[in-house]
């Protein structure tokens, strides 16, 4: 779906699984937010072609934590792509996604995805491509299971994507999702670094989008 120009929420089933990975785009590259399951390269490359974007033009992967159904195909695309992709993630996340360490949430996974992290990323930093993308850490999200959760805004088209820090139900933000919020105190206080953004529209890996009040809707799920 288009969120904007150079904005394409992708979505992909696994298993009847609903998710939205992001693609962002310019004249030079295109940039992968998230990577989906394990075995779901052909998936991306397919909903990168419907988009016009050819998966050549793949240049970054930024991933928003180290979930198994956030880098479940990184391995494949860093088989395919090797040297010419540059992946970032959270510092607190780059040695389970290395592999390191075992997964948090995943680790009773008997052959857990892994693959290089390139550069670290932290709160507040921006990175030039595709317009501007802010880095927002927000942790909250399964403490001691997710401690680098990243969101990103983007600044050009004014869109938050949430990575697992809100889900959306039908267009609405739903909130926090509690079962897997260890720490609802922290979880709201990551929500609250929302607030200061300019945001129209909210991608929700699980969930999709929201284009409604935006910060309205945050305001309510903190509140509550």
């Amino acid at each position: 779906m288009k969120i904007s120009n150079g904005v394409e929420m992708l979505q992909l089933e696994f298993h009847g699984n609903i998710i939205y990975p992001t693609l962002l785009w310019d004249e030079e590259m295109a940039v992968l937010i998230d990577t989906g399951f394990p075995g779901q390269l052909e998936d991306l490359r397919m909903t990168m072609d419907t988009a016009g974007i050819s998966f050549d033009k793949l240049k970054i992967v930024i991933l928003t934590h180290q979930d198994f159904d956030h880098i479940g195909s990184l391995p494949e695309i860093l088989q395919e792509c090797g040297s010419n992709i540059k992946v970032y993630a959270h510092k607190l996340d780059k040695p389970y996604i290395e592999g390191e360490l075992p997964l948090l949430k995943d680790g009773h996974l008997e052959n857990p995805p892994k693959g290089r992290v390139d550069d670290t990323l932290k709160d507040g930093q921006e990175l030039p491509y595709c317009g501007g993308i802010r880095v927002i850490h927000t942790p909250g999200h399964t403490p001691g299971h997710t401690p680098g959760h990243i969101s990103l805004y983007l600044k050009q088209s004014k869109t938050l994507v949430a990575g697992d820090s809100m889900y959306s139900v039908n267009g609405i933000i739903g909130g926090i999702h509690a079962p897997t919020t260890l720490d609802m105190k922290a979880a709201r206080l990551s929500l609250n670094k929302y607030l200061d953004l300019d945001i129209e529209s909210t991608i929700c890996y699980h969930g999709g989008l929201s284009k409604l009040n935006i910060n309205d809707q945050i305001q309510k799920i903190i509140s509550y």
